[in-house]
């Protein structure tokens, strides 16, 4: 726990305001947080008093302030607006203390400068390391480096206005920094961090992404009773579809003739595009799709009504009724037409009313079945999962709600994995640890497209993808024993400001910050974290 004191905001003040009113409306707005407001930075002298305040408040040689009994308060941190020389964005306190006495207390600023692109400005490593024996006393100090890289990052896509939050990155750690901004050694230790969100166009499972919207679609309208039908992709109207899928059915004299309905299954596949070319190799597309699952393909691009949905499936009920076709199913399959369907092989269908929200369920119903089959066959066939360990993602013991919600999380689960393998070329042995950490997490969390998933990783293996990249962030730490505690001198580049109080008005730039039109160096932020010991005794 800390304690981290900002600004929340400004209070316009009135000629009649009384002197007394309007040092209490200073406080109010120095103290009092603000619905909505972002934070605000304290000026460095204000800062510096409430850091005073607090140190004195827990130095237990202060008997004059008359404190009954002193506690151990968690550490402070105040907002700084850069408004010294130094341009200081942060001071802050930690108590330090023996046993349940307070001993003294660890003094930490932080200063900001830039951007710039002139490494000139950078700082030399002996020089660092100098000043941290000259301020700490001490004659053997430790070194250790952080970098962080961006191996796939989305851009905004032409004729969108949203950009995409997508991003595979690497935190990369290691001992002893030879050289600023150095390229860190294959020893070092490293962690992959993928936070992705599904929907790119540019996806190679952008077809099945669209097809689970579909899905979404009619979870919704089974919900709020309100279905917004998209746009058909096909020409073609659902009802021609459905009928043209029943007649192929009735012409065959058996009711179902695998040579026949493989030729019908790959029809299908061609139709619904259902997996991009690019991963056929990764994820391989079913060629055992059912009536109920050909059905769903045929209906799920051209439906684009209640009324055509109503249409679609008085077709189908009829042709049942009449005996025209008796189509083969997946054994297991829980929807109802399923189940209807499972009735005429013993000779009687019990009737039903193609009315109110039925329809919609069973078309839902039967795309839910085809889309658990889908994601459970990709990920069994790569032996990147078990029937048993993915049952959670399919079990029907749950409300059709709850079932959408889990497709939702095998989706975006596939699209990590694919998007590791198709830009970062991930092999098995890569695919399974990371498979087995999102099948953990979704197991456990609702579903959340924005969360990062980590996975530790050997550098050799992703390399070439940073080796000649500039870092977005590239961190020294040099420490050494001091007393009680070990302390600390961080230096850090970035090249997004690494404060979120600050503005550009209140960053100071080091140096001319003019790049060559012709010369891609990054903009750096450069950040100095630094602190001191008091002693109390």
């Amino acid at each position: 726990m800390i304690f981290i004191m900002q600004k929340a905001g400004h209070v316009e003040l009135t000629d009649q305001m009384e002197e007394s009113q309007i040092d209490d409306a200073t406080n109010i707005s120095e103290f009092t947080p603000e619905m909505g407001s972002g934070p605000v930075a304290l000026s460095v002298g204000r800062a510096k008093e409430l850091i005073s305040l607090y140190t004195m408040s827990q130095n237990p040689n202060m008997t004059h302030l008359n404190i009954s009994k002193r506690c151990v308060l968690p550490p402070l941190w105040v907002r700084c607006d850069c408004s010294d020389a130094e341009h200081t964005c942060w001071l802050g306190a930690e108590p330090l203390k023996h046993r349940d006495t307070i001993t003294g207390i660890n003094l930490h600023i932080v200063t900001c400068n830039g951007p710039t692109a002139d490494k000139t400005c950078f700082e030399n490593l002996e020089d660092l390391k100098m000043a941290h024996r000259i301020r700490h006393h001490s004659s053997v100090v430790a070194t250790k480096g952080f970098a962080q890289y961006e191996l796939v990052r989305s851009t905004t896509l032409e004729d969108t206005i949203v950009e995409s939050e997508s991003n595979i990155s690497i935190d990369i750690t290691w001992n002893n920094v030879n050289k600023i901004l150095e390229t860190p050694p294959l020893t070092a230790v490293a962690t992959l961090n993928i936070r992705l969100e599904p929907g790119d166009p540019r996806s190679p499972v952008f077809e099945l992404h669209r097809e689970l919207q579909f899905l979404l679609v009619l979870a919704e309208g089974l919900k709020t009773g309100v279905t917004d039908w998209p746009e058909p992709l096909v020409a073609e109207s659902a009802v021609e579809l459905v009928q043209e899928l029943l007649n192929d059915l009735k012409n065959k004299l058996d009711g179902f003739n695998a040579s026949v309905h493989k030729n019908a299954a790959e029809k299908v596949k061609c139709d619904s595009a259902a997996v991009d070319s690019s991963i056929k190799s990764l994820f391989s597309e079913r060629g055992d799709l059912d009536f109920a699952e050909e059905l769903w393909c045929k209906m799920r691009r051209s439906v684009s009504s209640y009324q055509d949905l109503v249409k679609c499936f008085t077709l189908v009920i009829r042709s049942l009724e009449n005996g025209e076709i008796q189509p083969w199913i997946h054994q297991g399959s829980s929807s109802l037409l399923s189940k209807l369907i499972n009735q005429t092989y013993h000779g009687a269908m019990e009737a039903i009313s193609l009315t109110g929200i039925t329809p919609i369920q069973m078309l839902l119903e039967i795309g839910l079945d085809k889309m658990k089959k889908d994601y459970v066959s990709c990920f069994i066939d790569q032996e990147l999962g078990t029937l048993t360990y993915l049952d959670y993602f399919i079990s029907t013991a749950v409300d059709l709600q709850e079932q959408v919600h889990r497709v939702q999380k095998l989706h975006h689960v596939l699209e990590i994995l694919v998007s590791c393998t198709v830009f970062l070329h991930f092999k098995y042995e890569n695919l399974f640890p990371l498979m087995q950490s999102c099948i953990k997490y979704y197991k456990e969390n609702p579903l959340n497209e924005k969360h990062v998933f980590q996975l530790p990783i050997r550098p050799a293996i992703v390399k070439k993808f940073y080796q000649n990249d500039h870092a977005q962030k590239w961190r020294l730490e040099i420490s050494s024993e001091y007393g009680q505690k070990m302390v600390k001198t961080v230096w850090q580049l970035s090249t997004r400001p690494p404060v979120e109080h600050l503005t550009s008005n209140n960053l100071g730039v080091l140096c001319d910050t003019t790049v060559n039109g012709n010369t891609e160096e990054s903009m750096y932020f450069i950040t100095m974290a630094n602190c001191s010991q008091v002693h109390f005794t």
